[in-house]
């Protein structure tokens, strides 16, 4: 096959097949993982309003401040005399008021960047803010721990950086049946049949031809592992509900895949966010409702977590477009079965100790509930994977 006519066949295939996701190969069915864990990571991307989803409604500071977008009592779901939910998160707080949620407030890092793409690189490699890794954190853990690309799954159409090793990536898909039939299609194998053509060890082609062998093998195995389980929980009709439902089918098909991640966009609300926030919540709990009743229905939820985050939160004051900008520290959600923290894990934040920069400072590394999510849930050693010492916080 000619140069030109292999790359022409490969972007076909590549396009249909999203092979970018796709990395090492593997032959046959995989033997590895250590243990029968899950950890489902959730990512609220573009920024979240913390002060927004559990409301600080008696704090005059927090009043101030919004003085258009704030959220009234009235308006909220109550947790204490201080605090209420957001009323579009009814279905997470039944989650959080039957014990299976663990709040923590202030949850950041040390100099924050309040660029998307930074900090979501920051939250993916688990580095410093000065530090710039090219592996993700779970990427480090397929290689050091799984030892196979299936050890992680990223329900979406593109792999992230938090799912990126050296040699070993993790997967990214969002449909096996789909998957399977497209690396079927003709493109796909005349690709594959061209691997003794001298320019495949060119390096971009090379990578190109290896990706798409990964694809074929491991959209068969999915495929064959997944196909006999189907969901019977009732999900949100959209793109996260589909996801999630997705994850669950993965996790009771017996998939041996420890760690899988999903997002939700568009937090990032600059503008007229009152709105906006309202929808974006009403998914996320309604989504994540159904999806933990699911696990708990078929006793999958004993052996799964489920971490929620966003890159940084909002600042306190808002913009002149009832909106907010970009800020530091935010809310995590921890849930799971048996959380040792239920309800709140650590006091809310003090509106009028902030950094130089107006925004919350953060008391919890968000690398301290990665190491204690590997210690004591994946039973693994975290300074291997976090390239430091972190402490464990002992929350499951």
């Amino acid at each position: 096959m000619k140069r030109r006519a292999f790359i022409r066949n490969s972007s076909l295939a590549s396009s249909t097949l999203l092979i970018p996701s796709f990395i090492k190969a593997f032959d046959g069915t995989p033997s590895f993982l250590t243990g029968h864990k899950k950890l489902v990571i959730i990512q609220l991307s573009g920024g979240n309003d913390g002060l927004n989803t559990l409301v600080p409604f008696n704090n005059d500071v927090y009043i101030k401040n919004r003085s258009t977008i704030a959220q009234k009592k009235t308006q909220l779901l109550s947790v204490t005399d201080e605090l209420g939910f957001h009323e579009s998160l009814k279905d997470f707080k039944t989650l959080y008021d039957n014990g299976y949620v663990s709040v923590m407030h202030n949850v950041g890092y040390p100099n924050p960047s309040r660029s998307h793409f930074r900090s979501t690189d920051i939250w993916h490699t688990a580095s410093a803010s000065d530090e710039y890794l090219q592996t993700g954190w779970v990427g480090r853990y397929l290689e050091k721990v799984s030892k196979n690309p299936l050890g992680a799954i990223e329900v979406d159409d593109t792999l992230s950086l938090l799912m990126k090793g050296v040699d070993i990536n993790g997967i990214a898909t969002k449909d096996a049946k789909l998957f399977y039939r497209t690396t079927q299609d003709p493109y796909f194998s005349n690709v594959l049949s061209q691997h003794s053509d001298t320019h495949l060890s060119e390096h971009n082609l090379g990578y190109l031809f290896k990706t798409a062998l990964d694809a074929k093998s491991s959209a068969k195995y999915l495929y064959e592992k997944t196909k006999t389980y189907e969901s019977a929980a009732d999900y949100p009709k959209n793109a996260f509900g589909k996801q999630l439902k997705t994850i669950s089918e993965f996790i009771n098909s017996g998939l041996e895949t420890q760690v899988y991640y999903a997002s939700l966009g568009g937090f990032d609300t600059h503008a007229n966010q009152v709105n906006a926030q309202k929808r974006l919540l009403a998914v996320y709990s309604k989504g994540i409702a159904t999806f933990m009743k699911d696990l708990k229905d078929t006793g999958a939820l004993k052996d799964t977590v489920v971490l929620t985050f966003s890159e940084f939160g909002r600042r306190l004051k808002q913009n002149a477009a009832n909106g907010t900008d970009h800020g530091a520290a935010n809310l995590v959600f921890l849930m799971g079965d048996d959380l040792k923290h239920k309800g709140m894990y650590n006091t809310p934040a003090n509106l009028v100790d902030l950094d130089a920069n107006g925004d919350i400072k953060y008391e919890v590394d968000f690398r301290d509930i990665y190491a204690s999510l590997l210690k004591e849930w994946l039973q693994t050693e975290p300074s291997q994977i976090l390239n430091g010492d972190f402490k464990t916080l002992g929350l499951v």
